[in-house]
């Protein structure tokens, strides 16, 4: 596993709303994941962020989709954690959902954040979703950043 994490920079984000949107296909790691996340959100001083459940990770473009569509959010964090068996079917899930959420996140104009671990193992996944490394901290501060540049850039001039 990697331990390289983006650069972070201290965010502002007041004013921002968050949406997560989590599965509930490994529920304990998922919410591990949103339990971490929240808090760097709640540390920002962005609004309460509203939490979604959905059954599983291929459900998570939909609903990241539909809310986009409302929009009202600042960004859209997808967290979900798969994990591979015996067929091939994680990597169509992980393939699937990460071309659905960048295609989403283009095309409604809000920064939707991949959150979902696709992994080989459970040992690998709770290695991300544990408490000395969690990912949902990274997701939460790209999902910040990304807010930030949105709002920077959404009423610009064109150069």
């Amino acid at each position: 596993m990697s331990l390289d994490i983006p650069s972070i920079q201290e965010i502002d984000g007041s004013g921002f709303r968050i949406a997560v949107i989590a599965s509930r296909y490994n529920e304990a790691l998922v919410d591990s994941l949103v339990r971490h996340a929240l808090a760097i959100i709640e540390q920002s001083d962005a609004e309460t962020p509203l939490v979604v459940r959905v059954p599983g990770a291929a459900e998570l473009p939909f609903a990241a989709a539909t809310l986009a569509r409302r929009d009202c959010f600042d960004a859209i964090i997808c967290i979900g954690v798969v994990i591979a068996g015996d067929t091939s079917h994680h990597e169509i899930i992980g393939q699937s959902t990460a071309t659905a959420l960048l295609d989403i996140s283009i095309s409604e104009r809000v920064s939707v954040i991949n959150g979902i671990l696709v992994v080989n193992s459970l040992a690998q996944a709770e290695a991300r979703a544990g408490e000395s490394i969690n990912r949902g901290k990274e997701f939460a501060l790209a999902a910040l950043e990304m807010a930030q540049f949105r709002k920077q850039w959404k009423n610009q001039p064109n150069p």
